[in-house]
């Protein structure tokens, strides 16, 4: 859904089907359909914020078919100027499609526009190899890294890390952007390229990457599959990213000839200093840049890259987003069986309904948003204590929000109920705990046993556990299984036991009474 989104909002800007399905990554026919099946649709664009990308999903293919398709006979053609039309290309905003109309018009039974740029691409391949591209202005951004580094030092330490340089050029003025970062990973990556337009003042409609792992998470000759939040970045400005061919630097040339320069002009004049800090490296960087977008080119009749920029390629340039783009990482997740997802080893909760659902997350530096299927599912505030839970009560089934309401006082002043010991025990047992809701299971357990056994019985149970130091429900459970709550305690007397009734007892009236002592010796 995010490229039928790409292709409909790009052929409301006038783009060609041709160019729409090259920078979208497709062939041209299912551009076609997909427009064919939005406007069948009855849908606009810009799409309403309400409509999530599965409601477009069954919208646009609820009565997908396919019409019958007609063949044209062959018969010998007129071989078009292959020369013109490759001149004709080289003006602005001028495509295949449009010579090919043009053609066609004045041949109707000429070539059908497949085999018209087939023929046509043919005939290009026999130029010369290094026959110069032509950029019209503002119409594409080449990025690459220079492969020379500068050396940071770390002044506490003596750690010596290697930064990095990013090299962004513009196709028609050759206007050039450098700064140095710690490392060549996404969010570096990602912010180079926010300060870049920012420091040109504008978007080129096509930004050209080498097929590096930071942008490119597959890498194809034809279909590379662009990483996601590198698309994710070029949506919110509007741009497309089209990566060079593998080992194809010539499609780039642009900037690699910027970092050739960079190095020469900027690089090579700090090889003598010594840089702390990203800072103070950057700083010099800047200067440098400027004097050598400033300079002066030959073969431009004196012209600088910021004259030329001003003159072409600025007026071109799409405008920048209103907002500026905000580094989100990607991760899919699963939803555990305590409706949780795990993310960075902190744990967020989501309705307990989506249990065991395969959901995605889009990780900033503050939020954390979980979605299911492009909806969002819950907005939370990132928390960077690991081991920890973020949970929101309506996410919990009742029975689990009714365990929230439990509290220490509340299960102390039910344990007073019953007695003083079952208050002390209850009371014992959460502060033996290092956090109290992890006794609550517990108190509740012991408790619940003045239901079976009685409240006397269970307090003077409570009271030989106090006693023993035992602080849980088993062993509780197991005194008054046992009749242990009967006996005494150590240093208590030992309770009378009561005299049993029976016929063969007699009792001490059956006695007689022993004689006195004088009596004894008078016998």
């Amino acid at each position: 859904m995010r490229h039928v989104r790409d292709v409909i909002r790009l052929k409301s800007a006038g783009m060609p089907i041709r160019e729409i399905a090259r920078r979208v990554g497709t062939a041209p026919s299912t551009v076609r359909l997909t427009i064919r099946r939005f406007e069948a649709a009855g849908l606009t664009w810009p799409l309403l914020d309400d409509i999530t990308d599965t409601e477009l999903e069954a919208r646009l293919f609820a009565s997908a078919g396919a019409g019958p398709g007609t063949r044209r006979g062959h018969r010998r053609q007129t071989e078009p100027d292959w020369s013109a039309v490759h001149r004709e290309l080289r003006r602005k905003h001028v495509t295949l499609s449009i010579v090919w109309e043009e053609y066609i018009a004045g041949e109707p039974e000429g070539y059908r526009y497949s085999r018209f740029c087939e023929l046509y691409r043919a005939w290009e391949g026999r130029l010369s190899p290094t026959m110069r591209q032509a950029h019209p202005a503002g119409e594409r951004m080449f990025v690459d890294y220079a492969g020379q580094t500068v050396d940071l030092i770390d002044p506490g330490t003596g750690e010596v890390r290697a930064a990095q340089i990013f090299v962004a050029a513009m196709g028609a003025s050759n206007y050039t952007y450098a700064e140095a970062t710690l490392t060549q990973r996404s969010v570096d990556f990602i912010q180079s390229h926010t300060r870049t337009v920012e420091y040109w003042g504008g978007v080129s409609a096509v930004v050209v990457p080498d097929q590096l792992r930071t942008g490119v998470t597959d890498p194809c000759r034809y279909e590379p599959t662009i990483q996601r939040t590198y698309a994710d970045w070029a949506r919110h400005y509007g741009t497309a990213i089209v990566p060079a061919r593998p080992a194809k630097p010539r499609d780039k040339a642009k900037v690699e000839v910027a970092v050739q320069v960079a190095e020469r002009w900027i690089l090579a004049r700090l090889r003598h200093e010594t840089f702390f800090t990203l800072a103070a490296l950057n700083a010099p960087i800047a200067e440098l840049l400027t004097d050598l977008n400033d300079r002066p080119m030959k073969g431009y009749g004196g012209a600088s890259r910021r004259a030329l920029y001003e003159r072409f390629d600025r007026p071109a340039l799409q405008p920048l987003a209103r907002d500026r783009y905000v580094h989100a990482d990607w991760r899919h997740a699963r939803v555990n069986i305590d409706y949780h997802v795990e993310v960075d080893r902190h744990y967020y909760s989501v309705p307990h309904a989506l249990i065991h659902a395969a959901v995605e997350v889009c990780l900033t530096a503050t939020t954390v948003d979980v979605l299911l299927r492009g909806a969002r599912v819950w907005l939370h505030v990132r928390s960077y204590h690991a081991g920890r839970h973020t949970t929101i009560p309506e996410h919990m089934p009742k029975a689990h929000r009714a365990h929230l309401e439990w509290s220490p006082s509340r299960l102390i002043g039910w344990g007073a109920t019953i007695g003083r010991h079952t208050e002390a025990l209850v009371q014992a047992l959460l502060e033996s705990r290092p956090h109290p809701e992890q006794g609550y299971r517990s108190c509740l357990g012991i408790l619940r046993l003045a239901k079976q056994h009685g409240p006397e019985r269970l307090d003077a149970a409570c009271a030989r556990a106090l006693a023993a130091g035992a602080r849980s429900y088993r062993h509780v459970d197991s005194i008054l299984k046992h009749g242990l709550d009967r006996l005494p305690l150590d240093g208590e007397p030992a309770p009378p036991s009561p005299r049993p009734v029976h016929a063969n007892v007699r009792g001490p009236a059956y006695y007689e009474p022993l004689p006195a002592e004088g009596d004894r010796h008078a016998d």
